[in-house]
């Protein structure tokens, strides 16, 4: 997959690609990693990547639940667990929800009616809003997941000094070219 999302013909199409490439963001940026590395602090935040990972993809869960279950709420908002803590967790589980999560909402961009209306949870964040579309629903997830995909950029940065691009190179196998050397783990 290119890093810039592919061109697009239609809406689904478009929902799809670009929540595809939030999804490969994140599985760049844990690319090669050790269990010890998934769960390091390598600036002053408290995020790990681990706990990145854990928290998108609850996120995800809890949101495609409430997309899924539109017009009314759904049974349950909170598919995973702490949302922050993914301590007890191999980054293989971790990825195993995540990619499962990924194949959901790809599944649902294409099933669901965009235009459904969903009820907003009961945060404080949403005081004040009665819910909003489906549609809405995955711009959102692509905002989510390309917020702490920065996150995670910065982090995986830190740990080993690999970057987007590289990562995404040696995720891929692309060729190594004069400005481009896939990132390839340590042996």
């Amino acid at each position: 997959m290119p890093v810039p999302a592919a061109p697009v013909a239609d809406e689904r199409a478009a929902l799809a690609e670009f929540l595809d490439q939030q999804h490969l963001a994140f599985r760049a940026a844990v690319y090669g990693l050790t269990a010890a590395q998934s769960h390091a602090r390598s600036t002053c935040s408290q995020i790990v990547l681990a706990n990145l990972v854990q928290h998108v993809t609850v996120v995800q869960d809890n949101w495609l639940n409430s997309a899924e279950a539109a017009p009314e709420a759904p049974a349950s908002r909170d598919t995973v667990g702490s949302d922050w803590d993914a301590s007890d967790r191999t980054l293989q589980e971790l990825l195993a929800d995540f990619d499962a999560t990924a194949a959901r909402a790809q599944e649902l961009i294409g099933r669901l009616d965009l235009d459904a209306f969903v009820p907003a949870p009961g945060a404080p964040w949403f005081a004040g809003i009665d819910g909003w579309s489906v549609r809405w629903v995955f711009f959102h997830l692509i905002q989510e997941l390309a917020r702490h995909a920065g996150h995670a950029d910065i982090v995986r940065e830190g740990i080993d000094g690999a970057t987007q691009y590289e990562l995404v190179a040696g995720l891929e196998g692309w060729p190594d070219t004069d400005y481009l050397t896939a990132w390839q783990p340590s042996a």
